[in-house]
This record gives C-alpha cells, sequence and structure tokens, in this order.
C-alpha cells in the first residue's frame, strides 16, 4: 500500500511541481524577448537574420 504523504518517492512527468516549474522558466524566457526587443529595437526574427 501507497502512502499518499510520502514526500521520498521521485517525482518525474506530468506531476504539478513540474508544470509549474515549466511555467515559470516560459514566462520568464517570455519577458526576456520582450526586453531585449526593447532594449534592441529588432524583433526575434530580425536578431536571428543580424547574426
Amino acid at each position: 500500500m501507497k502512502n499518499a504523504n510520502n514526500t521520498n518517492e521521485a517525482k518525474f512527468g506530468f506531476t504539478q511541481s513540474a508544470e509549474q516549474l515549466n511555467g515559470r522558466l516560459a514566462m520568464i524566457g517570455f519577458i526576456a524577448l520582450i526586453i531585449r526587443e526593447v532594449v534592441t529595437g529588432h524583433g526575434s526574427l530580425g536578431f536571428l537574420t543580424g547574426l
């Protein structure tokens, strides 16, 4: 029988904490892209074509 309060189990796959971390990192990346666009004046595609 599994104990529902066992915190020693490995958490793999689509768990609540993994989805929250993924969402937070996506928001940070999106904000970073917006900041870079404001600072440089180029969007993401324009920045890549200038390399």
